[in-house]
């Protein structure tokens, strides 16, 4: 086996694999990057090995930044298969075409304002484009061994995480490798733990969180406490969420405290077409999280689906008190962008932000305390209070990652640590030392390994 890095390393996004074994390639996840201009340019670089070589691609999960860029891939030539789990499957159903949507709709307003350096700006897919490569997807069954090439198998387990999230292992008669994609936390509300692995010899494991660890908040007081701050100010509080896994979290939790009359039973608007229907599916695989079916209903009867540009625009145009789910979770792009141009220069109002927030994001500068940002060519000053509430975070941290290793068969002879910032990465090292006396390698951008 030999295994190239393409992405994921030395950032959180962009996660792309490069396995070569038996004389077949194969990619494991194929997501867009995020952030910093220097990683989103890379987005439109071309790719570093030749696509009609590609024999299949394997999606650990739906999150765009592991599977943003299969329209690309399809766009360029690619028509093998991808296999990923069914959960993950209609999620990318949702998710791709709405990414396609949103950057030609970007492209489009970058156009009509000339803001864009490029003219005229061009989306780099489109929503044709995404709904042509589902058509390459292969839905999988969790714990079933797929044959994949000539003597190459693919093994699918619950990686926790989000709906559909899986861990990877990539088998020949000699040798395993698995990728841990997004690892869940022991303790989230929604999703079941992470399933422990098998033995494997090679492992690439996810270091998000790799240098910190959750805070031991009581979630549910700290998310009540700031709705009810802002809704006293007569604020919105508006929430960036990711559309698949934290908006259904939060939605949960705020019918939650509203039920025990812990919050006013003020409007609960989700303004966000892709978390909408990622909330449907969510709804209808109920086997695969925590939620039960009166649960769901709840969130359908307490919530007000804001579905077309024309509810978006009349509610961003609304003064009131009122709680507000909208993508992206890192304020890249999206419906959330409008409300933060409108919400951002009044100090009644809360942003708060649930999760990661990568390098160079919107969301980052704003937890850092910018005090202005840049929204669709001008710049807008912040003066609404901006929460960090990554307690939220669909992500395990360290010790959540070090206790899934204990529950394996065996520890990996090899292990490569990827997706975290170089300073989480590297710190993440010195714990899978300290705790589990293995050494791990900090995997580098285009870097080869043989295995």
């Amino acid at each position: 086996m030999q295994l190239t890095f393409l992405g994921a390393a030395g950032t959180v996004t962009g996660s792309k694999y490069l396995l070569q074994v038996n004389n077949k390639n194969i990619l494991i996840d194929c997501g867009l990057y995020q952030g910093v201009k220097n990683f989103r340019e890379r987005n439109w670089a071309q790719l570093p090995f030749d696509i009609k070589e590609i024999d299949a691609v394997v999606l650990t999960h739906a999150h765009i930044d592991h599977s943003g860029y299969l329209p690309v891939l399809y766009k360029q030539g690619y028509r093998g298969a991808i296999f990923s789990s069914f959960g993950s499957f209609k999620l990318c159903e949702i998710l791709l075409p709405d990414a396609g949507y949103l950057q030609e709709e970007d492209a489009k307003y970058a156009n009509d304002k000339r803001f864009s350096k490029h003219h005229p700006a061009q989306p780099l897919y489109t929503v044709e484009d995404a709904k042509a490569c589902l058509n390459l997807f292969v839905p999988t069954e969790f714990h079933h061994k797929t044959e994949i090439a000539e003597g190459v198998f693919l093994t699918l387990r619950h990686a926790g995480h989000i709906l559909g999230a899986s861990t990877v292992e990539i088998a020949t008669q000699h040798q395993s490798i698995i990728f841990s994609g997004d690892v869940g936390r022991h303790d989230d509300t929604i999703m079941h733990s992470p399933e422990p692995l098998p033995a494997c010899d090679t492992l690439v494991v996810e270091s998000t969180y790799g240098d910190r660890r959750h805070q031991t908040f009581d979630s549910e007081s700290l998310l009540a406490d700031a709705i009810n701050d802002t809704l006293k100010r007569g604020g919105c509080f508006l929430m960036p969420a990711f559309a698949v896994g934290r908006a259904q979290l939060m939605l949960h939790l705020i019918q939650t405290l509203k039920a025990a009359r812990r919050i006013p039973n003020v409007p609960v608007y989700l303004n966000s077409p892709m978390a909408i229907k990622a909330t449907s599916v969510y709804n209808h695989f109920h086997q695969e999280h925590k939620l039960t079916s009166e649960q769901c209903t709840a969130i359908d009867e307490g919530t007000q689906y804001v579905k077309t540009m024309e509810e978006s625009t009349l509610l961003i145009s609304k003064v009131m008190p009122a709680i507000i789910i909208s993508a992206s979770g890192m304020a890249t792009g999206g419906r959330v962008l409008h409300h933060l141009k409108s919400l951002l220069p009044d100090d009644k109002h809360t942003i708060a932000f649930l999760g990661y927030q990568a390098a160079g994001t919107r969301g980052e500068a704003l937890i850092n305390g910018a005090t202005r940002i840049k929204l669709h060519g001008e710049y807008v000053p912040v003066r609404a209070k901006i929460l960090n509430l990554d307690c939220f975070s669909a992500h395990g941290d360290y010790q959540d990652i070090i206790n899934w290793l204990k529950q394996a068969q065996a520890l990996p002879k090899k292990i490569f640590i990827t997706h975290g910032e170089p300073k989480a990465s590297d710190v993440m090292r010195c714990h899978l030392k300290e705790q589990l006396d293995v050494e791990a390698t900090v995997a580098e951008y285009l870097q080869q390994v043989q295995l």
